[in-house]
């Protein structure tokens, strides 16, 4: 049994912590209890990734700490 969310209605946004120079861009799409889909804006058809949103904040942290 799968238990991914349906993306096919996410409303896709630039995450705040992409670079405004075109290159490294994230998007994510709120709105989806307790996950966090998370893609690669340069290949909006390619697969996204859904983080717990328990699990998030902590790999958020650790990009910018630099230990990822």
């Amino acid at each position: 049994m799968s238990t991914a969310p349906d993306l096919s209605m996410a409303q896709w946004r630039k995450s705040s912590y992409s670079d405004g120079q075109g290159g490294s861009c994230v998007e994510v799409a709120d709105g989806f209890p307790r996950v966090l889909p998370v893609r690669d804006s340069k290949r909006p058809e390619g697969p996204a990734l859904v983080f717990g949103a328990d699990g998030w904040a902590p790999f958020v942290a650790a990009v910018k700490a630099g230990t990822l």
